[in-house]
């Protein structure tokens, strides 16, 4: 596709879709972990995804 290019947009997606399923996975199942109930647990895995979304999107911007 684009090579090396790191911020392609196909690539931003792909690694937004890896790094929310990650992210969400996490605070999900750890929500479970401590006892919340699995509406909590989906509301903490949306969080949990968007914040490793976030999280990752600053990272790559640094190291531009």
């Amino acid at each position: 596709m684009a090579g090396n290019n790191q911020s392609c947009a196909f690539c931003r997606f792909m690694r937004s879709l890896a790094f929310s399923a990650i992210g969400g996975g996490i605070a999900g199942y750890s929500a479970l972990a401590l006892g919340l109930s699995q509406d909590n647990a989906i509301v903490a895995a949306f969080f949990g995804a968007l914040g490793m979304v976030v999280l990752t999107g600053r990272k790559s911007n640094k190291s531009d």
